[in-house]
């Protein structure tokens, strides 16, 4: 009996088989019916050039598909408050389990959104003050900078048994500052921006962007809401219609019958504009804003966002304020010094995640640091640090890129995090480019061959060594290593910076070569943006290409967001004698069932929208009458459909030859994207895609000096080849070009290196090198240098 009992126990057990994540019959985006089998409790990475459909595999099926499942166990009521998710095409998927979703999102650019609140270090913060600060001041909320402090007073009912009316009071204490109201810095408007005084209202005075004279909810509640006089020039205004026309409280008007609220132009603008992360508006929006309004540190908290009582209450002579301004590697320090039984439990999770912040290598930052100035990569890091010491296993956790923004030094210590979290039993699944992650794989899935419509297959899966022998373009570029130029351009002039001090920047004085490719390197936190950016007056000459993301609707692509559409519909309406407004699909042109979307969206509630393509117009997006008009014998339709390459060739010469439309396209072509369509919304291009439109916008400035910011972020090794040779044909163009990069490949290609550090935050934001890269690489007397020369092989 004993031995059956034994030989049944040593049969693996039925629960034990799954042991794989199984993809059949993948068809999101641009993906061609894949079909693949992943190892679960390995770490697998997914590689591939830009827009191979990695990203369409990894987050929208695989951690799309889980997702959904796990918003589907909550209620009806629930979901009804959840994101909607719809199923994505493919077949078949199982043995999934739960994914945790690490991805490059920036965070919230809410004004009032810090590090601090972002991982909720602040509400442990406010508790430990709390409890312990002197003098004590009240319960967490009287430190805390988005809580008001509320008081109140009157009568209430009290229905308890015969009604009776009391008198009572309410008293809340909140951290905010009444100044700045928790924001740190307060704005005045510099009237004139906003509109000409010589003018009426009627006679087009406004000079904000978005103003027309016949907007309803702008300029004409101001002239018709009997207010003020619209035909009177502002100039002449009395003191009351002055206030009225700026300060006026909210009314309720009639304009033709419509109800609206009239209000002064000041708060309106506040709520409008200055409410939102400036980062995150439109580029002619961002511009008119840093024209009107002068933002200035809060001269009542002193930037702080807390009121004088928050300020006030002490633990060891130190400040919620002053712990808030600290790099988070010396709070750690500060904490681990505290000694309190009383609220251990608290110091203990405290001092975890802020030793998290320290290993994953953000100890240069502070929690008081707004998120939405955080990089893709710090976002993405900040991110992860809730999971670092998580005790979950048998989880599945999705990585987008989580190298980018790293100094290869820091690269080592991400794959060690990388390797922690798979060695506790979780499935680990990376989208990357950089070979040294792709090197720790247990299991690589490379997708291509190419981009776009070539691209969506499976060329290869096994082990690192196996791709590198499989003849793919990730196989074929693994090993490539860019050689230091023996000679160098000769710089052409100097642009001085004196007295940098911007963030950890240490009064740094440095001559940035102009005529050349120079590269400002240096780890991660060492004050290369704000040496670059804070530093460089971005005014006229000066073409800065930040690492903001673009934004866009469905409705925006390409063709849209590059100024291309301007052009064609000019020609289109030349052609045929008609308005240019007809060959837009967002404007008269559009197809009057589906308003120009070419689908029909439907909404079921909590569950996902169903999408189907418009009838009337085949999804073509314009009325059947526009598309008789033709350009070169091709319709709208058809010419948004064109990929890059081929538009080229269409708008270069013939019937249709459009020489504003084919710069736009050769721009586009140069940085690589002459597989996208014209018309392909831009919410289904990938990061690096999305990146290199926003620099193939930029190279159209006149600017003779280009500043970009980690242009290789999203790119494949391959694709770095044709960046790299972009870059030389700007400086050859007579450009200046300075690149704040960590990629090798750049910086060997460089004519002159600048490296700061020699560590971050206040370690770093020195000049720790200035020469060429071959000097750089011989000395190896920085973290750089030595990276450098262990990739170059010297």
């Amino acid at each position: 009996m004993a031995t059956r009992t034994q030989s049944q126990s040593s049969a693996p057990h039925v629960a034990d088989s799954h042991d794989l994540i199984r993809v059949h019959g993948a068809r999101e985006n641009n993906l061609k019916d894949v079909s693949i089998e992943i190892p679960k409790r390995r770490l697998t990475v997914f590689t591939g050039v830009s827009g191979s459909g990695k990203t369409s595999l990894v987050f929208n099926t695989i951690a799309g598909e889980s997702q959904r499942l796990i918003n589907e166990t909550y209620s009806a009521f629930v979901q009804g408050f959840m994101p909607t998710l719809a199923r994505p095409e493919v077949d078949v998927l199982e043995g999934l389990t739960t994914v945790i979703t690490v991805d490059q999102q920036r965070l919230g650019g809410d004004p009032r959104s810090t590090v601090g609140t972002a991982t909720d270090a602040n509400a442990m913060l406010r508790i430990l003050f709390s409890r312990l600060g002197k003098p004590h001041i009240g319960p967490p909320g009287a430190y805390a900078f988005n809580v008001p402090s509320v008081r109140a007073s009157g009568a209430i009912t009290v229905e308890r048994g015969a009604k009776k009316t009391v008198k009572a009071t309410f008293n809340r204490t909140g951290g905010m500052c009444t100044r700045c109201e928790g924001r740190g810095t307060v704005s005045d408007i510099d009237l004139t921006q906003l509109y000409d005084d010589s003018k009426s209202i009627a006679e087009g005075a406004f000079t904000i962007p978005g103003w027309k004279s016949d907007s309803f909810w702008t300029v004409r509640v101001y002239a018709e809401s009997g207010i003020l006089d619209p035909n009177k020039p502002i100039r002449k205004f009395t003191k009351k219609e002055m206030y009225d026309f700026l300060h006026g409280e909210p009314t309720k008007v009639k304009v033709e019958g419509v109800n609206l609220t009239y209000e002064g132009l000041i708060p309106k603008l506040q709520k409008s504009f200055l409410s939102k992360d400036k980062e995150a508006l439109q580029p002619h929006i961002r511009a008119f804003v840093e024209r009107a309004v002068t933002f200035t540190t809060c001269p009542e908290c002193d930037g702080t966002r807390l009121s004088e009582g928050a300020r006030s209450s002490k633990i060891k002579r130190i400040s919620i304020a002053d712990a808030c301004a600290m790099q988070i590697s010396d709070l750690a320090e500060w904490v681990r010094g505290l000694d309190e039984p009383s609220v251990a439990p608290l110091l203990s999770a405290l001092r975890q995640t802020l030793e998290s912040f320290v290993e994953i290598g953000l100890g240069y930052i502070s929690l008081d640091r707004p998120s939405g100035t955080l990089s893709g990569g710090e976002a993405q890091r900040v991110k992860m640090i809730r999971h670092l010491g998580s005790s979950l296993t048998d989880v599945t956790y999705v990585f987008d890129e989580p190298t980018a923004g790293l100094h290869p030094h820091d690269i080592q210590r991400m794959n060690g995090l990388l390797l922690r979290l798979r060695d506790k039993g979780n499935t680990v699944l990376v989208v990357e480019h950089k070979p040294e992650t792709i090197a720790i794989a247990d299991h690589v899935v490379d997708l291509g061959p190419g981009a776009g419509a070539g691209g969506g297959a499976v060329c290869f899966e096994g082990t690192v060594e196996g791709l590198r022998a499989g003849g793919t373009v990730t196989g074929r570029h693994f090993d490539d290593r860019a050689a230091v130029k023996e000679t160098v351009r000769k710089r052409t002039g100097t642009l001085e910076i004196r007295g940098a001090s911007a963030n950890n920047l240490r009064d740094v004085d440095v001559d940035i070569p102009l005529g050349v490719l120079a590269v400002v390197t240096g780890v991660a936190g060492s004050g290369k943006s704000s040496l670059v950016h804070g530093s460089i007056p971005a005014g006229e000459g000066v073409v800065s290409v930040d690492q903001s993301p673009i934004r866009g609707s469905r409705r925006s692509n390409p063709a849209t967001y590059t100024g291309l559409l301007d052009p064609i519909r000019k020609a289109f309406a030349k052609a045929n004698g008609v308005k240019p407004a007809l060959f837009s699909a967002n404007s008269e042109g559009a197809c009057p069932t589906c308003n120009g979307a070419g689908v029909i969206y439907t909404d079921l509630a909590m569950m996902a929208g169903v999408a189907s393509t418009c009838d009337e117009c085949d999804g073509k997006r314009y009325q059947a009458s526009v598309l008789d008009h033709h350009l070169g014998g091709r319709d709208i339709s058809e010419v948004l459909a064109m990929p890059v390459t081929e538009a080229e060739e269409f708008f270069g010469a013939g019937e249709a030859h459009t020489p504003a439309a084919h710069k736009i396209l050769d721009r586009l072509a140069d940085v690589g994207l002459g597989y996208l369509s014209l018309g392909q919304p831009l919410t289904t291009l990938s990061g690096g895609e999305r990146q290199r439109l926003k620099l193939a916008t930029h190279m159209s400035g006149k600017g003779g000096v280009y500043v970009l910011d980690e242009p290789t972020t999203g790119l494949h090794l391959a694709d770095v080849e044709q960046l790299l040779g972009l870059l030389d044909r700007l400086v050859d163009s007579g450009k200046s070009v300075i690149v704040v990069e960590h990629h090798q490949a750049v910086m060997a290609h460089a004519d002159w290196i600048i490296d700061l550090g020699p560590g971050a935050g206040h370690d770093g934001g020195r000049i720790v090198f200035e020469g060429t890269p071959a000097d750089l690489a011989a000395a190896r007397a920085t973290l750089t240098g030595e990276h450098l020369a262990a990739y170059v092989g010297t």
